[in-house]
């Protein structure tokens, strides 16, 4: 990594972008003479973009950020992207913007601003943005964050134009913010320096009452939305027949091999993974959260396999398979495979309209408590055993979650509108009930320990039921084992 000009540090990078020359004098940039300051300022070409288009989701970033108007009259409205976050000394973490703010906006830039202000009966919406690096203060080339550095920002009448939105210069806002007036609600957590700016202007609870508002305002989804988890998933099956293919190479590596395969189809397709993905081999899937994924790759285990394609808009899949490394599942391994996958039918099937969220989980819970109770790791009967919760030992988790621009998504809904609430059409859910027999578990056969299943796909409520996004990828266990079979033939061919 280049750092002839070493480029600005988190302590002196604010001021460095008004006065780079003044700091340069004082011995910030060793070596970079007047002249070539001077020099530097000129004998550039106008690169302002003209025929730019609005972003394909502006009808729908203009509807959403219409019904929180609707929602808070006569409050002023802030919603931040965020800051870059140090990774190491003087190199930082990929930046993602805000959910809150990608969903009103579109925009995914580092130190973005929404803010609504009351306008008569509604609001008047304002993106605020760092402008393109400047020539003149040579900010451009000497800030670690310029664009000879980190390459070419929009200008704010380039950002006009693709968010449909006035924009202004986000270096003047947190000055404007301790000057107004009136109520404001801030959504918290993602800038310091503009909560710092309101910070007697506002509560936890008003700006709570916006968090919640903007994580229900997302449990529906609109057609945007559903074609772009549509992408993510269809992305997330290409990556699931990648490392299909290479199981081979990930028996002589490690899980790693695994985890990089799929990596690379979220990176070419997409923005990134939409979490870390779990390559989880053999007894490491037991684990709910297996991300280490340094262990052994071993033909005979199972390779529980839950991973997320990240599309460019934010929207992410969340698919997991569960694949016999050699092709085949052996007779123990189907017997608890075809348990689960009886028990995500009965969840999926549950997935209606009008129904209650937490069917999907009640139904799928019966079907793996009465296997329980029917290999006798358990004592029935049945409704005995899901009163008290037995069957958790093994099934550990809840069958599911909404899905969209967060893998758990909208978490900040309140409970009577999501756990207790009641399905609509443009839900996105997983479905994905589990089996899991630790390996050091001493209640249950020797056969059964060190084995975890897992089956999960992504499922839209519709108007008269439901329909599976991720139903490309095969569930039941003889169809699993023919779809490998033809993916790995058709590499070799």
């Amino acid at each position: 990594m280049a750092d002839e000009l070493e480029p600005a540090t988190p302590e002196n990078e604010a001021t460095e972008a008004e006065e780079p020359i003044k700091q340069r004098k004082n011995g910030l940039y060793p070596g970079v003479s007047d002249e070539l300051t001077e020099n530097m300022k000129s004998g550039w070409a106008d690169t302002e973009l003209h025929d730019l288009r609005p972003i394909a989701q502006a009808a729908e970033t203009a509807a959403r950020r219409a019904a929180l108007s609707a929602r808070f009259p006569g409050d002023r409205l802030v919603i931040p992207s965020g800051n870059l976050k140090t990774r190491s000394n003087d190199t930082e973490y990929p930046f993602r913007a805000s959910v809150e703010y990608a969903y009103l906006t579109g925009n995914q830039t580092e130190d973005g601003v929404l803010v609504l202000e009351p306008k008569g009966e509604g609001h008047e919406a304002t993106l605020y943005l760092l402008p393109r690096s400047d020539r003149e203060n040579g900010e451009f080339w000497l800030s670690g964050q310029g664009e000879l550095w980190v390459g070419r920002r929009h200008s704010l009448t380039e950002s006009e134009k693709l968010y449909g939105i006035p924009v202004s210069d986000v270096r003047e806002l947190a000055d404007s913010l301790r000057e107004a007036t009136g109520p404001v609600r801030v959504v918290r957590g993602h800038d310091a320096g503009i909560e710092a700016a309101l910070t007697d202007k506002v509560t936890a609870e008003r700006d709570e009452e916006l968090r919640v508002f903007l994580s229900e305002a997302r449990l529906v989804k609109d057609e945007f939305e559903i074609g772009e988890l549509q992408k993510a998933v269809d992305s997330t099956v290409r990556g699931f027949e990648d490392v299909v293919r290479v199981l081979d190479k990930a028996e002589a590596t490690s899980e790693r091999y695994i985890e990089g395969t799929f990596f690379l189809r979220a990176r070419v397709e997409g923005n990134d993974v939409g979490y870390g993905s779990i390559c989880a081999a053999g007894p490491h899937a037991t684990t709910l959260h297996w991300v280490r994924n340094d262990g052994p790759v071993r033909s005979g285990d199972l390779l529980l396999l839950d991973a997320g394609v990240e599309t460019h808009t934010y929207y992410t899949a969340d698919v997991t398979r569960t694949l016999p490394i050699n092709g085949r599942f052996s007779e123990i391994q189907r017997k608890i495979y075809d348990a689960v996958y009886d028990a995500q039918e009965a969840g999926i099937a549950a997935v209606q309209p009008g129904g209650k969220y937490r069917d999907f989980h009640d139904a799928a819970q019966r079907v793996l408590t009465e296997r329980l109770v029917e290999w006798g790791l358990v004592e029935g009967p049945v409704e005995r055993v899901l009163e008290l919760g037995l069957q958790r030992r093994w099934t550990l988790h809840g069958t599911g979650h909404m899905l969209g621009m967060d893998v758990h998504d909208c978490a900040a809904a309140r409970v009577e509108t999501y756990v207790d609430g009641t399905l609509e059409p443009g839900m996105v859910l997983t479905v994905e009930p589990g089996l899991y027999f630790q390996a050091d578990d001493l209640t249950v056969p020797e056969e059964y320990r060190g084995i975890g299943v897992r089956i999960e796909d992504d499922i839209l409520v519709t108007e008269n039921g439901n329909r599976n996004l991720s139903a490309a990828l095969p569930r039941r266990s003889d169809e699993v084992e023919l779809w490998m079979a033809s993916v790995k033939g058709a590499g070799q061919s």
